[in-house]
């Protein structure tokens, strides 16, 4: 029996050594190394074709363009903060947009608000307050709108000011990871998929429950070796978007983006979480935590979360 306690020991180690190395998996699609976690490797997803899906996704775009074409309520919370932290000016509102004949409108139920939130002619004085407006409010009767995603890309085409900076916001707001035109100094180190940008990060797929519902999650997150240079060009801290196992279908995502370049800085978090009405995937909660500051503008410190419910098709 003596004689067996190395052996033994030698199979031990072996076995457990055997079985943590199939814990974890790798794949490589389009030249992107990604981790599998051990409960998805036994779940036989395939991942190139998943990872492929996420690449070409316009799912959460197409959310929010859904809001275009559908009655809903929403309450409104934005929060501008002073350097410490404190609430300098305040909007809180419950909102109601209607839809009928292809056009929509919106109902101001209540709103109450504190210090400059707006100036003497209503017109709101900070601008992360402008593009929470500008994604949740109508102020006039819009028609003609529709949320076909193919061919109503993004465009800063005959824009300018803060219209074309809108626009930009928008771009790295509804299509994090994807290249954005026009940001001085940024150029492409957005775009997660490109060869000389995903070097820098590390892709995982994994397993688990949110809000009470099994679902894959694809995490992103910068490698933990990176040089400073490399760490000087990381915009997308992380990104964590959970998919419905049966459909894929976006669950959620949470996103954190920051840079400093200088001339302009941002720290942003934000988080979505979507649900089904009908046959539309919609955004139900979204919740932003940032500062932008960009040079000669004072820097914005701000809160702000839409809740949205009671959806109805006109």
């Amino acid at each position: 029996m003596t004689g067996m306690k190395p052996l033994l020991t030698i199979f031990v180690l072996f076995i457990a050594t055997a079985a943590s190395a199939q814990k974890d998996s790798a794949v490589t699609v389009n030249r992107n190394v990604v981790t599998l976690k051990e409960v998805v490797v036994r779940s036989n997803l395939n991942a190139p074709a998943f990872i492929t899906r996420i690449q070409e996704d316009t799912s959460f775009y197409k959310a929010f363009r859904n809001l275009k074409v559908i009655g809903y309520t929403s309450l409104n919370d934005v929060r501008m903060l002073d350097k410490k932290g404190n609430t300098k000016a305040s909007l809180n509102s419950r909102t109601r947009q209607e839809t009928k004949h292809g056009c929509r409108w919106m109902h101001v139920l209540s709103e109450t608000s504190t210090g400059d939130m707006y100036d003497k002619r209503h017109n709101l004085n900070y601008y992360t307050a402008e593009l929470y407006a500008g994604l949740f409010f109508a102020k006039d009767t819009i028609c003609g709108e529709d949320n076909i995603v193919k061919g109503s890309e993004f465009s800063l085409k005959n824009k300018s000011g803060i219209e074309k900076h809108k626009e930009q916001l928008k771009m790295l707001f509804f299509n994090p990871g994807k290249k954005i035109p026009g940001i001085p100094f940024i150029g492409n180190k957005i775009a997660l998929f490109d060869a000389d940008v995903s070097k820098r990060y590390d892709f995982t797929i994994d397993m688990d429950v949110f809000n009470g519902e099994m679902c894959y999650i694809f995490r992103v997150t910068p490698r933990a070796n990176l040089s400073s240079s490399e760490k000087d060009q990381v915009v997308i801290n992380e990104m964590t978007t959970w998919f419905r196992i049966d459909n894929w279908e976006i669950v959620a995502r949470n996103y954190d983006l920051s840079y400093n370049a200088g001339v302009y800085d941002f720290n942003v978090h934000m988080e979505v979480e979507m649900t089904r009405f009908e046959d539309l995937v919609v955004p139900k909660v979204m919740r932003y935590n940032g500062t932008w500051n960009v040079i000669f503008k004072k820097r914005e410190k701000s809160l702000f979360t839409a809740t949205l419910f009671d959806f109805k098709k006109g």
